[in-house]
């Protein structure tokens, strides 16, 4: 798989964009009309997301700077039919202006140290790809919803909220897997001490929950909290594994979605909420961002073993030095084996 680099232009904090009067605005009667053309056209291109995801995906790329300059091949991808699919980080870069300085004014510690340690990883050089899918869905929602373009700063700070959420898994996930690097340098837990690193995680999800409760919807609060009970509940089932071939991979799937796509499902969902009255569109959210997280996860898992440290920013084959059987490792045994049942219980776990 060939891979991408993201370069992007620095520009201004972000500010919400000024609404323009639709026909749902304060002061105008009646219902929504039809969407114009170039709205229905926009909403098309947000709820084909994945689309371009899975023919654009960077093995790294950076948000310290906006406005990308990619490969004809990064740019949009063409279905058999022939349509094109806009590059959703061009879509969505103008909503994350300034992310990262916003995540570290809601870090607001006065220990020198933990300061340093909480805001070690949002130095502009992750992915973003969580605030990405987030702000995207946040527009399809209020488009449908609305005609609105713009995302509301509650949107928005779900945004952060959802990168908060994920940071502080990975320094977590770096003490259990006693990780050396990540995102191209050392771990926190390799230069802090392990117990200084799980804390700095803690702190991190504490801030998360405090910008969380300020958006003040208790629906919200409800559907992001599931996902730390999901992050634990998926740690405990790495631990494990099925015996019954058969269960095997439904095990890695499950374990999948409550570690990755979670976080992903219910951040689409609680921007879908605060932009839309409809439940159907909130399930819609929710099982739109659950099948791209584990399409994400998955697409990682093959980039484990088919890509290399460099292009990853972490050790790669992390997963079956630990004894940990992902998706090819699965359909390894199932092809070479004849089935799954030569992985036995001891072949995948720690």
């Amino acid at each position: 798989m060939a891979s991408c680099r993201w370069p992007w232009r620095r520009c201004c904090s972000w500010r919400p964009a000024a609404r323009s009067p639709g026909p749902a605005s304060p002061g105008r009667a009646g219902p929504p009309g039809p969407p114009s053309a170039a709205d229905a056209g926009a909403q098309m291109s947000y709820f084909n997301l994945v689309k371009s995801l899975t023919s654009a995906f960077p093995n790294r790329y950076s948000m310290s700077r906006f406005h990308h300059t990619t490969s004809a091949v990064c740019c949009c991808s063409k279905t058999q039919s022939g349509e094109k699919y806009t590059d959703p980080f061009k879509l969505g870069w103008r909503d994350l202006n300034g992310l990262y300085e916003d995540i570290r004014k809601e870090l607001l510690i006065s220990t020198t140290e933990l300061k340093e340690m909480s805001e070690y990883y949002f130095d502009g050089k992750g992915k973003a790809f969580r605030p990405i899918i987030v702000v995207l869905m946040a527009r399809a929602c209020n488009i449908h919803h609305s005609n609105s373009r713009d995302v509301q700063a509650s949107q928005r700070s779900i945004a952060l909220i959802a990168e908060m959420i994920h940071t502080a898994s990975l320094v977590h996930d770096d003490v259990i897997d006693d990780a050396s690097s990540r995102r191209g340098k050392h771990t926190v837990n390799k230069i802090w001490g392990e117990k200084k690193a799980v804390l700095a995680g803690d702190l991190i999800l504490s801030a998360a929950s405090m910008a969380l409760a300020r958006i003040g919807n208790t629906t919200v609060i409800s559907i992001l909290t599931q996902v730390i009970e999901d992050l634990v509940r998926g740690e405990f089932l790495q631990l494990g594994s099925k015996e019954n071939e058969n269960e095997r991979f439904a095990h890695y799937l499950e374990k999948t979605f409550k570690k990755t796509a979670s976080l992903i499902a219910n951040s689409c969902k609680a921007v879908s909420v605060l932009g839309c009255p409809d439940p159907v569109v909130h399930e819609i959210a929710y099982q739109y961002g659950k099948n791209v997280g584990i399409a994400f996860q998955l697409i990682d898992d093959v980039l484990d073993f088919t890509s290399c440290s460099d292009q990853m920013g972490k050790p790669t084959s992390a997963d079956l030095k630990l004894g940990l059987a992902t998706g090819p490792v699965l359909f390894a045994c199932q092809q070479e084996a004849g089935g799954l049942g030569g992985l036995g219980q001891d072949d995948t776990t720690h």
